[in-house]
């Protein structure tokens, strides 16, 4: 994820912290420059780092703080609090117009940000919420752009409404909103254009659009991994035609994650929808709160339970949990909760919203299970009879060797994930219960690899 760099540089800071019984105001110090050069490398905007170890170091010092029980413990949720009012406090929904107003939302962003398949992702998300969206294909440069909407709008489930590439954007969203009107549609998404980089041409048109057209929203697609750039172009953005939020992609990837701690700060605009990943699913709610603990290496289990509400299947998942109380726990129980992992983003996604998960030591069991491995794995279960897969113990020396040949793999491996697979088995035995989390909807992580 963006932040494992920070991520373990705040981490090392606390363990010091709360290493010490007491702490002295130097004590303090000391660690918040290393917050801050922690902050500063992951390319966070330098007044915003400022602003932020000073409030941090203000209250820090107070005398509830240094003459507390565990004033280390209570520097760390200083810090939490900070960082969370920095990036809004509160998560922000997208503003609907009132009863069965149609609602316009236009997209705006450079080129290269994800934009139109981030307006696919919005349009899936919001008919999932009961809206009856219609896509408009407004980018009219580039003709790639008006296909993929097409492409993405279909996968959702969502109409696409194109006049090709020979009118003009404001008059194509015009059209639009009469079709939605004809066709009871309550909710017009408009795809724009995006340049390389921000141009007086790209601004003019998003003005007349909304001088031509009643725009409720107007949300800035930008890709985190720009890091400072992603701010800049949120506050000329902004400045030149007001923005109402925003929606950072590629929070998955390998980017320091300056712009998320930064662009409520510089613009006053909240972090609407963060995309972590290239699934069409693959777009989440932004909580600072949440996106705070994740940074600070505390997790984020609501997330996670949010997503495998809405992505697992409950009766699959209640029907394991039965047979792992009876130990009767299979290869194919096994090659389903790979599926389930996958379904919920794979490892790595679901590891990095568990508490203490981050930098070094996810990356060392990211690198344990990675996919070539995880593929190895459903190779040899899938060269496994009916039988041998229900029942492991009759897998003796031939079987196996039959087993590894089948899945082009030498023996060890297969030995390997069946010695993996007991262990798993005995642990799930020795643990009914203890996934349980708020509402017993942790029950459903029974994830043993």
């Amino acid at each position: 994820m963006a932040f494992d760099g920070l991520s373990e540089k705040l981490q090392n800071v606390f363990k010091n912290l709360r290493s010490k019984g007491r702490l002295t105001e130097e004590d303090v110090k000391t660690a918040l420059k290393e917050v801050k050069m922690a902050l500063l490398e992951a390319d966070v905007n330098f007044k915003v780092v400022k602003q932020f170890t000073k409030t941090v170091q203000e209250r820090a010092i107070g005398s509830d703080v240094m003459n507390g029980l565990n004033p280390g413990q209570m520097v760390i949720k200083i810090v939490n609090e900070e960082m969370t009012a920095l990036m809004g406090s509160e998560k922000t929904e997208i503003a609907f117009r009132p009863g069965k107003e149609m609602t316009v939302i236009m997209m705006a962003g450079l080129q290269g940000a994800g934009k139109t398949t981030t307006t696919a992702k919005l349009a899936g998300k919001f008919k999932l919420k009961g809206k009856r969206p219609l896509l408009v294909a407004c980018d009219v440069y580039r003709p790639a752009a008006i296909e993929q909407l097409q492409i993405n709008g279909e996968k959702q489930g969502v109409e696409v409404f194109s006049m090709g590439d020979k009118q003009s954007p404001v008059d194509i969203a015009k059209a639009a909103i009469e079709h939605a009107h004809k066709n009871d549609l309550n909710l017009v998404i408009l795809d724009t254009a995006g340049r390389l980089h921000v141009d007086e041409d790209m601004m003019a048109e998003l003005v007349a659009i909304k001088e031509q057209v009643d725009v409720a929203q107007t949300i800035l697609v930008v890709d985190a991994m720009t890091g400072q750039d992603a701010v800049n172009v949120a506050k000329t953005f902004d400045e030149t035609i007001g923005i109402d939020g925003v929606i950072l992609t590629k929070l998955d990837g390998d980017t320091r994650g300056g712009a998320a701690l930064s662009i409520r700060a510089v613009t006053g605009k909240p972090i609407l929808y963060v995309g972590m990943g290239e699934k069409l699913s693959d777009l989440e709610q932004f909580y600072p709160d949440r996106m705070a603990s994740r940074i600070l290496g505390m997790g984020d289990v609501l997330t996670l339970i949010e997503k495998a509400q809405a992505e697992l299947d409950d009766d699959k998942a209640k029907e394991m949990e039965q047979r792992l109380k009876k130990a009767e726990f299979s290869f194919d129980d096994y090659l389903e909760s790979m599926n389930q992992m996958k379904k919920l983003g794979g490892l790595s996604s679901v590891l990095g919203m568990m508490p203490g998960m981050g930098g070094a030591q996810l990356a060392e069991i990211e690198n344990a299970m990675d996919e070539k491995k995880m593929a190895r794995i459903e190779a040899i279960i899938y060269s496994m009879t009916p039988q041998e897969r229900a029942n492991p113990n009759v897998l003796n020396p031939s079987r196996k060797r039959r087993i590894a040949n089948g899945a082009g793999v030498d023996i060890s491996e297969v030995n390997r994930l069946v010695k993996q697979f007991e262990q798993a088995r005995k642990m799930m035995k020795q643990m009914p219960g203890m996934m349980k989390g708020r509402g017993g909807r942790m029950g459903r992580f029974k994830f043993p690899f």
